[in-house]
């Protein structure tokens, strides 16, 4: 895996960006610490570890260090991403977690925590930098306590079916492996069952096929490096396990529409 070089405690909007296109945020990735997602308006989907649901206004979504994940941005939906660093990784949840809350104290106490993090992050004050990771810790103790409010409404049945477990279980195994080359055959018979069988849970879980994972996370990867290194093509191919910088050149084209020179031509990576 790329060495995520946002590691930083960082706040960042969210919302439509025509001009990166959709894979920016639809295309499946992880990072190598936490990420907690709010939606204040709008709604659309995501899927984490392979589990498709819906999200919408007041939506907290928590998505652990090095899972895979992607999601829908469309015209009216608006947010923030909070990239939690490794060394306070602890203090969050090990599982993704989907909140959705629904109680108006319980909203306008995460905008303060919110507006109290940003404040602190753009300060110039003394201190500053130790008053911004002050104010993640409280804002992870809200979480918990709501996490432990959690009515069933929060609770997806789904998430504890075997479909779901498997398929988790696939995209954790993507994530460690993507740069192999493996194929969907391979991953199929480290989780000891058969391509089938693997294809159809995912279609039951994200509506997405076994293939459109693995290629969605290995295309996303490529983009990355494209944008933002320097690394001839020949050697991104090689990283990513592609046997010839031609083959490499074929499934990106296939994909995006566009060649890897064309695709790095298009300009610096926006953050998100």
């Amino acid at each position: 895996m790329m060495t995520d070089p946002q590691n930083r405690l960082a706040l960042t909007a969210i919302a439509q960006n025509a001009t990166q296109g959709r894979w920016r945020t639809e295309a499946m990735r992880s990072h190598s610490s936490p990420r907690l997602v709010f939606v204040g308006r709008g709604q659309g989907r995501i899927t984490v570890a392979g589990l498709t649901r819906g999200y919408g206004a007041n939506n907290l979504i928590f998505i652990p260090a090095e899972t895979m994940y992607g999601f829908e941005v469309g015209p009216t939906v608006f947010g923030q991403m909070l990239t939690i660093p490794k060394a306070m990784a602890t203090e969050w949840p090990d599982q993704a977690v989907h909140l959705r809350l629904r109680d108006v104290v319980a909203q306008k106490e995460l905008a303060a925590h919110l507006d109290a993090l940003e404040r602190e992050l753009k300060s110039d004050l003394p201190g500053a930098a130790r008053a911004a990771h002050y104010q993640l810790g409280l804002l992870s103790i809200y979480f918990e306590r709501q996490l432990a409010l959690r009515d069933s409404d929060n609770r997806d049945a789904r998430a504890d079916t075997a479909s779901a477990r498997l398929v988790a279980a696939y995209t954790d195994l993507i994530e460690h492996h993507f740069h192999e080359h493996l194929g969907v055959a391979d991953y199929a018979g480290m989780l000891g069952v058969t391509p089938t069988h693997l294809a159809r849970c995912c279609k039951e879980t994200c509506a997405k096929s076994a293939l459109s994972l693995l290629n969605d996370r290995i295309l996303f990867d490529a983009r990355l490096r494209l944008r933002d290194t320097n690394a001839p093509v020949r050697q991104i191919a090689g990283d990513l396990g592609f046997g010839s910088a031609a083959y490499f050149t074929r499934a990106f084209q296939a994909e995006t529409g566009l060649t890897p020179s064309q695709f790095r031509k298009k300009g610096p990576l926006s953050a998100v």
